[in-house]
């Protein structure tokens, strides 16, 4: 076996990969169960493409033939049932664990230097995933699936002069047809795995070149033995990825729970409109996209006019991408900020789960007031963070970790 690895060195660095990215790669020792979150990410990726692979191979993309196939992995294709909705679940399940993973870094500062561009790769990851989710939300062929499609493309109208443009080059046609579905099979199934993966890999790569982030974000690499090993610091592998394996069976049993028992999730996983096939001749009582994008789609319609609407819904999610820039503290964890960093950081998080409660909603004149209300503190949090991190008292932060 020495003999054979010494072979595989010379033409392929195996072992100064390992040794890189995994048993001398040395994290801080005082990581806790919010950190569980990034190798639950790359765990739920592996099994989207895995699921997604095997329901390819039963898929019709076509208007006429799209809802009957995925009936047809659903009734004969044997285990298909439990291949899409393992599909459909690891795609709430991949949101779920990436928004948990977000607030890990805004919580414990990882978005600053010198991780900004740790962060900005994973804000690519995240916009990716979103398209990735939304083309695939067009697939199965269903009612809200064609309507939900119909309302967000149509926000590419709003554009001055190009909109109109724009929505007919994402169509593909003059209305979402079968043309439509097909590229977003394509662009589903090959295009966006393939960049997701890519931003996979330079999102480790970056984390890894300057290291990890811990709870109390100190560098463990400002304090080492005589063999250069930081002091605070233990090999990736086997500590954590021997403890990763506790949080990935605790999240299995969670995943396959509702995976077996209520996929479906009340009609939040599944719509209920989605289980009728998809007809341009009759609109759902009440649009909503699933879950995952309704905080942005309450921030759109709180917002009276559509190009206002569209333009907030989208700063939204820009204004992340420059977040290592807004925050001025001098220290980086929620622990040794101010009070006012951790009521704001709170109020943000309110908002934005009351924004996507909201959007779900059917919207009344109550409920859109508060979404401007709540739409209004999600972008205070960034806006005035420049000045309320570097005015506030922060505490000191001790040399080594705390554990």
């Amino acid at each position: 076996m020495s003999k054979f690895m010494d072979w595989i060195d010379a033409r392929f660095p195996a072992t100064k990969m390992w040794e890189d990215h995994l048993s001398k790669y040395y994290a801080p020792k005082n990581f806790n169960f919010l950190y569980f979150f990034g190798s639950l990410a790359l765990l739920v990726l592996v099994n989207q493409i895995v699921t997604g692979v095997w329901l390819t191979m039963s898929f019709t993309p076509s208007a006429e033939g799209a809802f009957a196939s995925v009936e047809y992995i659903m009734r004969d294709v044997e285990y298909g049932w439990i291949l899409r909705y393992l599909h459909s679940t690891g795609a709430s399940a991949f949101f779920i664990v990436v928004y948990l993973h977000m607030f890990r870094g805004l919580l414990y500062g990882s978005y600053q230097k010198p991780r900004e561009l740790v962060w900005l790769f994973g804000m690519l990851i995240y916009l990716a995933l979103m398209a990735e989710a939304f083309m695939g939300y067009l697939l199965p062929w269903g009612q809200m699936s064609y309507w939900g499609a119909q309302v967000i493309i149509s926000l590419f109208g709003a554009i001055p002069v190009i909109g109109d443009d724009i929505t007919q080059w994402i169509r593909g046609d003059y209305l979402i047809s079968g043309i439509t579905l097909n590229r977003f099979f394509a662009l589903h199934v090959v295009a966006l795995p393939i960049v997701i993966l890519g931003l996979v890999v330079l999102h480790i790569l970056a984390l890894h070149e300057v290291g990890s982030n811990n709870p109390d974000g100190i560098d463990i690499k400002k304090h080492k033995d005589e063999n250069g090993i930081p002091l605070d610091g233990i090999p990736f592998h086997p500590y954590y990825t021997v403890k990763d394996i506790v949080g990935v069976v605790v999240f299995l049993f969670v995943f396959c729970a509702v995976v077996f028992f209520f996929p479906e999730m009340g009609g939040y996983f599944l719509e209920k409109p989605n289980f009728e096939q998809a007809n341009a001749f009759k609109t759902p009582e009440h649009i909503a996209p699933v879950w995952y994008f309704t905080p942005f789609y309450a921030i759109l319609r709180a917002v009276p006019d559509k190009l206002m609407g569209v333009i907030a819904m989208g700063a939204a999610i820009a204004v992340l991408f420059v977040l290592p820039w807004l925050d001025r503290s001098p220290v980086r964890s929620m622990r040794y900020k101010g009070w006012i960093s951790k009521l704001f950081l709170l109020v943000f998080c309110v908002a934005f789960i009351v924004l996507g409660v909201l959007g779900v909603l059917a919207p009344t004149p109550g409920r859109t007031l508060l979404s401007q209300v709540c739409t209004f503190l999600y972008f205070a949090y960034f806006l005035l963070m420049p000045f309320y991190t570097r005015l506030e008292k922060t505490k000191p932060v001790p040399e080594r970790v705390t554990g």
